[in-house]
């Protein structure tokens, strides 16, 4: 509940504004706890609509100093704060697990990336470069010209707190802009040390700067940060229904944005495929960190010569993982993140078991943990053939022959990941180019990212890439300069 500023021992998470750690203006704060035991993690400062505003203003104010700095000196920057999270790795990862209930292989996952996207920003220091362009004016020299956007404000999730917390700073921090991140109400103190370890690694007072919120503030707070006359650019990660609001919202303010949203990830299983390859894929997607990840796979669209073969082979592995406490080392499946949660998926379960769907493993729940579930027979008229479940939970959807696995893939708002599963490369590549989706894996699964690589989707899964280069286009402004050498003719 919202209070005033803590005198225990709890830890505190405050606002990180011009390179500081500072209350609330209000000095209000709201505790935060374990969903799965109910111990207190930490007081966190709730940030007014002013303080936000003070966020975009120490932005804007640094944005000058920074992006004059010589590309290898952010460079140097970001490589230190790579360093320092891998140094800091138990300590993050710990306060991760706490936060929303991950269990270590996934937490320290998302060190190893977060530390490669650190990484890979650095390399692309000096990426931002332009080009001259042809003129058809005598001794006229026409460039094209790389440029920071200006404050880039990061509105991050829940779900993989590092790596997406890192990839709304770091691509915009190399290009030379300045960054606000408004932490997710569920993880603050994980977001919170990314912008620790920026400042320990030397980014200057105001370059990045740390908002957190209470969670029924989220929406002013939000519109503060996004309509202010300072912010010039807004990367977002979360649910496709937030992502509306904010795209509507940047638009109403003329801000650019980038979206990277909800997913219902489809995996094609082709009559030819490697039927113990593709139900591994398919667990690991399906299953990994609960399914609580953009591109988990949430359908598996299998041809009928094959589908009782396969639906086993993934019913057994779903059987097989172990499901515990995250800071058990032996867990592969951790708690859902709360409440709500666990009562969204096994809704979804209880709907399509209602309208014919056979569950061939889990579909149960014990508190929050859910058992990882394996439905087969899904069809249309059930809720879980287009409703995101973001839970530990797969459909298994049976298809005619490639043109019905296609359309199959196909019949969903959302196109962020997808996969197909097939030993003929050349047809299994056609189908890939058939499916719209901004990612899509051949023989691999549906969860994978690399920092060097184009993330993001098509559709109700958002807009925009964010990855290495990628990142280039969503980051900077690109201006056409000239230089005019000679007497030019003018006819008025």
């Amino acid at each position: 509940m919202p209070g005033t500023k803590p005198k225990s021992a709890t830890p505190t998470c405050d606002l990180l504004i011009d390179g500081r750690r500072v209350p609330a203006e209000t000095e209000r704060y709201i505790d935060t706890t374990e969903a799965l035991t109910g111990k207190p993690i930490a007081r966190v400062a709730a940030a007014s609509v002013a303080d936000a505003r003070r966020a975009v203003d120490a932005a804007a104010a640094a944005l000058p100093a920074w992006s004059a700095l010589p590309p290898a000196r952010r460079r140097e920057v970001l490589e230190r704060a790579a360093a320092l999270l891998e140094a800091r790795a138990e300590e993050i990862s710990t306060v991760m697990g706490a936060e929303m209930g991950a269990t270590r292989p996934w937490a320290m996952f998302n060190v190893h990336v977060a530390k490669g996207m650190l990484t890979e920003a650095a390399a692309q220091a000096y990426s931002a470069i332009g080009e001259v362009i042809p003129s058809d004016v005598p001794g006229l020299t026409a460039l094209g010209i790389r440029q920071p956007a200006g404050v880039v404000v990061g509105i991050a999730p829940w779900n993989a707190p590092l790596i997406l917390g890192v990839r709304a700073i770091a691509m915009p921090l190399v290009y030379g802009n300045t960054v606000v991140l408004k932490a997710s109400e569920q993880t603050p103190c994980t977001h919170a040390a990314i912008v620790e370890v920026l400042h320990e690694a030397g980014v200057p007072a105001g370059a990045v700067n740390l908002v957190t919120n209470a969670p029924e503030d989220a929406g002013e707070i939000v519109e503060a940060l996004v309509a202010h006359p300072g912010t010039a650019r807004v990367n977002f990660t979360g649910s496709t229904r937030v992502g509306r609001i904010i795209g509507e919202l940047a638009g109403r303010h003329l801000k650019r944005v980038v979206l990277e949203l909800g997913g219902k990830a489809p995996l094609v299983v082709l009559p030819d495929a490697d039927l113990e390859a593709a139900a591994a894929a398919a667990s690991f997607g399906a299953f990994m960190n609960q399914g609580e990840i953009c591109m988990s796979t949430e359908r598996v669209i299998v041809d009928r010569s094959v589908a009782a073969e396969f639906s086993q082979a993934l019913a057994d592995r779903a059987a097989k993982l172990v499901v515990g406490p995250p800071d058990d080392p032996s867990s592969q499946i951790g708690p859902v993140v709360h409440a709500q949660a666990r009562d969204h998926v096994l809704a979804l379960i209880e709907d399509a078991r209602a309208h014919g769907a056979r569950v061939l493993a889990g579909g149960d729940a014990d508190g929050l943990f859910v058992q990882p579930t394996v439905l087969r027979g899904v069809t249309a008229e059930m809720r879980i053939y287009s409703e995101e479940s973001f839970g530990p939970v797969v459909s298994v959807i049976e298809s005619d022959g490639i043109d019905d696995a296609v359309a199959k893939a196909n019949d969903t708002e959302y196109g962020l990941s997808a996969a197909v599963f097939g030993r003929d490369g050349g047809v299994a590549l056609d189908v890939a180019r058939r499916i719209r989706s901004g990612i899509c894996h051949i023989n691999g699964a549906t969860v994978h990212d690399e920092p060097q690589m184009p993330f993001g989707g098509v559709g109700a899964s958002g807009f925009g890439r964010f990855g290495s280069r990628a990142a280039l286009e969503e980051f900077t402004e690109l201006r056409w300069v000239t230089i005019q050498s000679g007497e030019r003719h003018y006819p008025i």
